[in-house]
């Protein structure tokens, strides 16, 4: 078995999450969160903001951990064991631009419950619904900027 790590991103600006739409081959589709492989003597917020940027031009800041998640997937001839750590970023606008060279043909920013229920994964859907609890607290206590 193949173990591997990646982190991504809750991303928000104004009360809506970002998604991006995959589309490998006509063989795996669907809207996603943005998340990618740790590289080389990254730490896990540099790989998040990295890979939110390259899938789908956004920028933002990190505000909070968000928590990780397992999952495991056939690849060729080996199982792979993934952790992915989420983290909440604040975006700095509503641009964005999938990464076509990635299999992304869209991105975009969406209501709560249109993300929700895009979203491909339940694993996804559960770091979603964390990120917008902890987005309208912040935002209520005045700490979401």
């Amino acid at each position: 078995m193949k173990e591997t790590v990646s982190c991504g991103g809750v991303v928000i600006y104004r009360g809506k999450m970002l998604l991006l739409f995959i589309n490998y081959k006509n063989r795996y589709e669907g809207w996603v969160l943005p998340k990618g492989s740790v590289e080389a003597g990254e730490s896990h917020e540099e790989t998040a903001l990295r890979e939110v940027r390259e899938e789908s031009g956004a920028k933002g800041k990190i505000v909070e951990y968000l928590g990780s998640c397992e999952y495991e997937f056939k690849a060729q001839e080996d199982t792979v064991h993934k952790t992915v750590h989420w983290y909440l970023i604040s975006a700095e606008s509503y641009f964005s631009r999938p990464q076509k060279e990635e299999y992304f043909t869209d991105s975009g920013f969406y209501k709560y419950h249109e993300a929700y229920y895009l979203l491909k994964y339940e694993n996804e859907r559960s770091m979603l619904e964390k990120a917008y609890e902890r987005y309208l607290t912040l935002k209520k206590n005045g700490r979401w900027s």
